[in-house]
């Protein structure tokens, strides 16, 4: 990972390609989501459950997100928690590999640096939020089947619209046969705000708690410990100022349409905000909050460390 520590020896990152810095990033967060996807099944799940209906209203299949690990493993089995994995892969490689590469490449370049070396908030949100939108506005067919796989479940423990896929591929075929580009796209929107509040929140927190850790000159000499204790504190605030649009994303990814591609439930974030604080509460927006945080903040750790020691190991391997 560039931090504004070895930004100081530019040698071997000046001559290091451009097309590497976001090779890493791809490379560091699909073996990241590899640990990751089975919180990811889990917070779908309980994300979907009591779909726009009152509490107290439903019957309450996966009572927390132990109860909902157990009763996946047990009525489809163990493999079960890594539904999706292919298109969530994909997802990471879209996304990360944009957003990484660019907050790297910024870093080493000193975009996001202060006068003194240290994180710009202002620059580094702006730049770290628009490149977590853009990739994932470029990646949204991947999030839009890993979301309807991972929604799939035994019928018995079945909450959310049951898309039927067979696979990642046959997805993408039915999805295409259905409308086009249009409906590998559809909900794209959905993701804009979840990504640009969680991709500036997670890497600008982490840049700065990186540069308190130095100005104590705590950790200084344990980089891969100090890249582990600032990550999980930036996933761990990415948890909580994502949820409610982790949530909006989920539910407008996963209904069902029509044949014209027009939502069934909702009409678009608005209505999805306005539909689910009205019938569920502002706990709506809150469902799954623990395996969010169970999610992103190893997913943030080990794409982080991962990040340092892939680029540890081109250098290396270049000289």
């Amino acid at each position: 990972m560039a931090t504004a520590e070895n930004l100081t020896v530019p040698s071997m990152e000046a001559e290091k390609p451009l097309g590497a810095e976001f090779v890493i990033g791809a490379m560091a967060a699909a073996g990241a989501g590899l640990f990751t996807n089975p919180a990811d099944v889990i917070k779908i799940r309980l994300q979907l459950q009591g779909e726009l209906e009152a509490r107290g209203a439903y019957k309450k299949i996966y009572k927390n997100t132990f109860h909902a690990a157990y009763l996946i493993a047990k009525h489809e089995g163990i493999l079960a928690l890594q539904s999706g994995i292919a298109p969530a892969l994909y997802f990471q490689i879209v996304l990360n590999g944009i957003r990484l590469g660019v907050y790297n490449t910024a870093t080493k370049y000193g975009f996001i640096q202060d006068s003194k070396g240290n994180t710009d908030i202002l620059k580094t949100v702006v730049i770290t939020g628009l490149s977590g939108c853009l990739g994932g506005v470029l990646g949204s067919p991947f999030y839009l089947v890993k979301t309807q796989i991972q929604a799939q479940s035994a019928q018995s423990i079945a909450v959310g619209y049951q898309h039927g896929h067979t696979g990642t591929l046959s997805a993408f075929i039915k999805l295409w046969k259905q409308g086009g580009i249009a409906a590998l796209y559809r909900g794209w929107y959905a993701n804009i705000p979840r990504l640009f509040i969680g991709s500036s929140t997670q890497l600008t927190t982490f840049g700065l708690v990186s540069d308190l850790l130095r100005s104590l000159n705590i950790l200084t000499d344990y980089p891969i410990t100090l890249t582990f204790v600032s990550s999980l504190i930036g996933g761990s605030c990415v948890a909580v100022t994502m949820q409610p649009f982790d949530v909006l994303a989920t539910r407008l990814y996963n209904q069902r349409a029509t044949k014209g591609g027009k939502g069934m439930l909702y009409n678009g974030l608005y209505d999805a905000l306005v539909k689910i604080i009205r019938t569920e509460g502002l706990y709506g927006l809150y469902k799954g909050t623990f395996p969010t945080w169970m999610r992103i903040a190893p997913h943030t750790v080990l794409c982080l460390v991962f990040y340092q020691k892939l680029d540890q190991l081109y250098d290396d391997i270049r000289t």
